[in-house]
């Protein structure tokens, strides 16, 4: 019987959902796919110049976020018993998780829950997810 994959949303900051994941991966030997996502907006009217830099930046912004958190994340998952893999991706957060969840045919998407001002004004991406998903969401405090 195939594993069962979990695609768990990762701010660099928040360990609930990453904790839960854990602990409910290891209790169904499933796989776990821990994702990072950077914003960044797509600006079409800029000139080759600056879309020279804006690459440049992108790059090591990609760098800075694979050693500073998706390495750490995924020793600490690892070391408590838990089989995962790293996605960073730059886009929309939502579109990005169910897009992810969709390619790699996953049982669960986990995300965390912001509760600051901007998130309950402009929307979350737990929310977001949870309308988009096509397998469960499950939203950790």
């Amino acid at each position: 019987m195939p594993q069962d994959v979990f695609v768990v949303a990762y701010d660099g900051t928040d360990q609930h959902a990453v904790d839960f994941a854990v602990e409910r991966a290891i209790r169904e030997n499933a796989q776990l796919v821990i994702v990072h996502i950077l914003e960044w907006s797509p600006y079409t009217f800029l000139t080759t110049e600056e879309l020279a830099e804006r690459h440049k930046a992108r790059q090591q912004e990609l760098a800075r976020a694979e050693e500073a958190v998706m390495k750490p994340v995924l020793e600490r998952v690892r070391r408590a018993g838990a089989t995962a893999d790293g996605e960073l991706r730059y886009g929309s957060a939502v579109d990005i998780l169910c897009s992810i969840a969709k390619e790699k045919g996953a049982a669960m998407i986990i995300v965390g829950r912001s509760s600051s001002l901007s998130t309950r004004v402009f929307g979350s991406v737990a929310s977001g997810v949870a309308q988009c998903a096509t397998v469960p969401t499950v939203i950790v405090p």
